[in-house]
């Protein structure tokens, strides 16, 4: 059994809705108090899930609020759904991202010549089974993309959970066309075009939309992990995020259970789930290029 577990405030599809996480000694930062590596010698890691694969929810920790909930991503006033992008539905994958990572918006990346976006950095986890929002499972680290969005750079994590059945079979990018043919190419399609419907343009790539292997992954990743360490240790500027956490040592933001305890004591009670607006579960067709 993990553990880390989590209890919802507020009701989810709506603003109001919080998934705060647990440990063994009350509430955490999924941001900050769960390490990045499940085990580093074999370079394991932990990952956050936020959007179960096949649902359209944009769910994602929250770098703004305190400890850090998985709230429900807000734009010019709405929700956000990502829409079905024919042959999908939702995302492809479990998505998430790998707490105590930070994609700093100080630094312009010398492969992609654009700044990071501000967030942790994305995974998606690509295992046969659907997990929960809130779960906290191990992957093991396959490839990455480097998406441009908006202009500033936006790498996306292919992994797989190390209890899935083809792990042991999966050890670098090019492992999974062989075993998961076809994946690869829906995957960097998904992304290219999931904005479209909205009538924005398609996303753009680095390295002329390539993956790149593990061990380049496994850079960025180290990269973007002393990154969070500067964060956290108060070297850089937050950018409004919030660095609450009970376990960092060192960290100039460390706060006592009690505190922590007591803030989420303050939420809202759970709520029924409002519903989905009809309208996201429409079909999307996108003319080739």
């Amino acid at each position: 059994m993990s553990k880390y577990w989590v209890i919802e405030r507020g009701a989810p599809y709506s603003t109001e809705y919080k998934l705060y996480f647990y440990g063994p000694n009350g509430p955490i930062s999924p941001f900050h108090d769960i390490p990045l590596f499940a085990c580093s010698e074999k370079r394991e890691l932990n990952m956050v899930v936020e959007i179960p694969r096949w649902t359209n929810a944009k769910m994602e920790i929250s770098k703004e609020q305190r400890l850090n909930p998985i709230v429900q991503d807000v734009k010019k006033g709405k929700l956000r759904y990502v829409d079905n992008v024919f042959p999908h539905h939702g995302y492809i994958w479990n998505y998430g991202a790998l707490p105590q990572t930070w994609e700093d918006p100080n630094h312009t990346d010398e492969r992609t010549q654009a700044k990071g976006d501000n967030d942790p950095l994305d995974v998606c986890e690509i295992g046969h089974r659907v997990h929960p929002r809130g779960s906290v499972i191990q992957v093991k680290p396959l490839g990455i993309l480097a998406m441009i969005d908006e202009g500033e750079t936006d790498w996306k994590l292919l992994a797989i959970d190390t209890s899935d059945p083809l792990a042991e079979q999966l050890n670098d990018v090019s492992d999974i066309e062989t075993h998961m043919p076809g994946f690869l190419d829906a995957t960097r399609g998904w992304f290219r075009n999931y904005k479209v419907p909205q009538g924005k343009p398609r996303n753009e790539f680095a390295f002329d939309g390539q993956f790149q292997s593990r061990d380049f992954a496994l850079s960025i990743i180290d990269e973007t992990h002393r990154s969070w360490q500067s964060l956290v240790g108060h070297v850089v500027d937050r950018n409004s995020i919030s660095c609450d956490n009970v376990s960092v040592i060192g960290s100039a933001y460390k706060i006592d259970h009690s505190e922590a305890r007591e803030l989420v004591e303050k939420q809202p009670a759970v709520q029924p789930p409002c519903p989905i607006p009809p309208e996201v579960n429409q079909w999307h067709f996108i003319p080739a290029e």
